[in-house]
């Protein structure tokens, strides 16, 4: 039987009962699936930041039904967000009865940037450009195995930009780095780079750093899906006019760009990923060209139907840094992504299936209906129920519409007297 990502009622099966789907599905053993259950450990942890007193562990969920560029994907989302995991989920099925999401990337290409200070900024751009050959060169020496695997440093760019101190000139480098997120190598390329740029220029350089607008390295992903699976041309109207007014309003668009990082920031942190440099890059790239834009695009296709692409950078990788955590491994294994370029474009389809869902709750029922009865047994705990009386009073809260600690506790007082 061909193994698929649809499980019916995923979330109705209890915790043991969904990891032995996830085993079954990935082939996990049971050595692994302790792993994953024990998620990060201390000794672990000392190795990974300093002054470790504990470890804060966030839930990890399994987003189901991704079918992506053909391919069934469990995915992992790490995020304490209510209602993001099911959206996601709920998305990516009505996306699959018309093929899923197409997703594709650029080559992994970082770039590192070079600050020199001068007086003749001219005269000091043409001197780097007349030693790029030099500058990849002795880049390439500091990492012969990202090289040896078809990366390496590719090409340079030099710019002047003006400042509050005077004129700059900034050479970037850029790097392929294959299947890392890049950090250190493409540092350490600059650094390498440095004495030629000073040698040739007669002038001090200051700032050798990777940039995390991660521009020349994209992910992009589309999806049509059908109307009578959103119910009814509508309810497409409606998605589009939310979009629209996103895409007119930066205080709208903002939070529309949110919605679609809610998945990607989760599947960046499941994966041991730096999600502060996804973030940054992300909503910088949203604003390179002065005006705040959304990351997705949302229009009615000739049959009617609704069609969404997304275009962000994604500086991802599946080795070095934290991927290496037993917690993350484990997670990158349930994907079973076997590049960082396939990763990035998971994590675009999970952010437009994310973007998707919040369109489609806003625009119809509201964002508070799922939200809040997910919200409701965060409550209820809140109030001090426990086992069978979670999702008890979480119940009886949504029933009446009011969802608040207040609430909870009249609702656990009068079922304790009962």
């Amino acid at each position: 039987m061909e193994k698929t990502s649809q499980v019916s009622g995923f979330y109705k099966l209890n915790r043991v009962e969904r990891l032995a789907k996830i085993k079954e599905f990935v082939g996990l053993t049971d050595e692994e699936a302790k792993i994953l259950e024990a998620g990060l450990g201390f000794e672990q942890a000392e190795k990974m930041v300093e002054n470790v007193v504990a470890t804060f562990r966030l839930p990890l969920g399994i987003a189901v039904n991704f079918l992506i560029n053909g391919k069934e994907y469990m995915v992992p989302m790490a995020t304490e967000e209510t209602s993001v995991v099911a959206a996601a989920s709920n998305a990516a099925k009505i996306c699959r009865p018309l093929g899923g999401f197409k997703a594709s990337s650029t080559d992994p290409i970082m770039i590192g940037q070079i600050q020199l200070l001068t007086k003749d900024a001219k005269k000091a751009k043409k001197a780097i450009e007349e030693n790029k050959k030099r500058i990849i060169d002795i880049a390439n020496t500091k990492d012969p195995r990202l090289v040896s695997l078809g990366g390496g440093a590719r090409d340079i760019e030099v710019r002047i930009i003006k400042t509050g101190t005077g004129e700059m000139v900034i050479t970037h480098l850029f790097v392929d780095v294959r299947d890392a997120m890049g950090a250190n190598a493409v540092n350490t390329m600059c650094e390498a780079a440095t004495p030629i740029i000073e040698e040739a220029t007669g002038e001090k350089t200051l700032l050798k750093i990777i940039s995390n607008l991660a521009d020349r390295r994209r992910a992009m992903a589309e999806v049509t899906v059908s109307k009578d699976e959103l119910g009814g041309v509508a309810v497409v109207d409606a998605i589009i006019n939310a979009y629209e007014f996103a895409a007119a309003d930066p205080y709208r668009g903002v939070t529309h760009n949110k919605g679609a990082m809610n998945g990607i920031t989760a599947v960046a942190i499941a994966t041991g990923n730096d999600s502060r440099a996804v973030e940054a890059g992300v909503h910088a790239y949203a604003s390179v060209s002065g005006k705040y834009k959304t990351i997705t695009t949302w229009e009615k296709d000739k049959n009617g139907n609704l069609h969404g692409k997304i275009e962000i950078p994604l500086a991802v990788g599946i080795v070095g840094g934290a991927t290496m955590n037993p917690s993350a491994r484990m997670s990158l294994k349930i994907l079973g992504v076997k590049t960082a370029k396939e990763l990035s474009e998971v994590m675009a389809s999970v952010g437009l299936a994310q973007n998707l869902a919040a369109l489609r709750a806003l625009s119809t029922e509201g964002i508070q209906r799922g939200h809040m009865s997910l919200h409701a047994k965060n409550i209820a705990m809140m109030a001090g129920a426990v086992g069978l009386e979670i999702d008890a009073i979480a119940e009886a809260m949504v029933k009446q519409k009011s969802i608040n600690v207040e609430t909870a506790k009249k609702l656990l007082e009068e079922s304790k007297k009962r």
